[in-house]
């Protein structure tokens, strides 16, 4: 068992954004670079090597809904603004959830806005661990435009996942778009199939948003549940 995931389940608790992040690091899954901070002062020093405009999350593992306690700032410029962010976010942290454990706050740069999709797996009590794929945003709240397979895939079956939700066309290059990087997508529903299996103590995956660009993507948000 990975070292992460021994720590949270011995400590009962869903991996902080940060661990998720550094398992996926690990698999290959891109993610943007981030930093742990732990203290106001650490700004000062990150805004030395960091490209702003920043986004600050916080980190806890009692508070799952970030935007629901205040704890998300993005698009901020300065490092004033990156010290003032970290105080409002620990504060109204504090005051969502008065016994929350804070390990700190998740900060990097922004990432370009690019098309948003999500992918996610969870266990089925019949099928076992299932993947779930879908542009992000309206498409996945309001018109339900998934995609569904049973673990593991192959390289067709991920190719497959894709093509046959509504909105592949966008993701082609519809109404004058420019096409996305649909090989990327395919290996990162590859590579989430190989740490799923690897990794049989994880029961849920929720990476939402992910931006795909003309070439590449990131995973911006990242939620694993034990």
């Amino acid at each position: 068992m990975h070292n992460i995931i021994q720590r949270a389940k011995k400590e009962k608790r869903p991996l902080l954004e940060t661990e998720a992040k550094e398992l996926l690091k690990e698999y290959g899954i891109p993610v943007p670079d981030f930093k742990l901070i732990k203290s106001e002062d650490e700004i000062t020093e990150l805004a030395k090597e960091i490209n702003f405009p920043i986004v600050i999350k916080i980190v806890s593992p009692d508070i799952i809904h970030k935007t629901d306690a205040g704890g998300v700032k993005i698009g901020i410029n300065t490092e004033k603004e990156a010290r003032l962010a970290y105080q409002e976010i620990i504060s109204k942290a504090k005051k969502y959830n008065k016994n929350a454990k804070i390990s700190g706050v998740i900060v990097y740069s922004m990432v370009p806005q690019g098309t948003e999709i999500i992918i996610g797996m969870m266990k089925d009590p019949h099928f076992g661990p299932v993947i779930m794929f879908g542009l992000g945003g309206i498409f996945v709240e309001v018109l339900k435009d998934i995609s569904f397979r049973i673990l593991p895939i192959e390289e067709r079956d991920a190719g497959e996942m894709i093509a046959e939700i509504k909105g592949y066309e966008i993701l082609k290059g519809a109404r004058g778009e420019s096409p996305k990087d649909i090989k990327a997508i395919e290996e990162v529903l590859m590579k989430i199939s190989k740490f799923t299996m690897e990794n049989p103590e994880i029961n849920e995956i929720d990476l939402n948003p992910i931006f795909v660009f003309g070439k590449g993507l990131q995973v911006v948000d990242a939620r694993i549940i034990l």
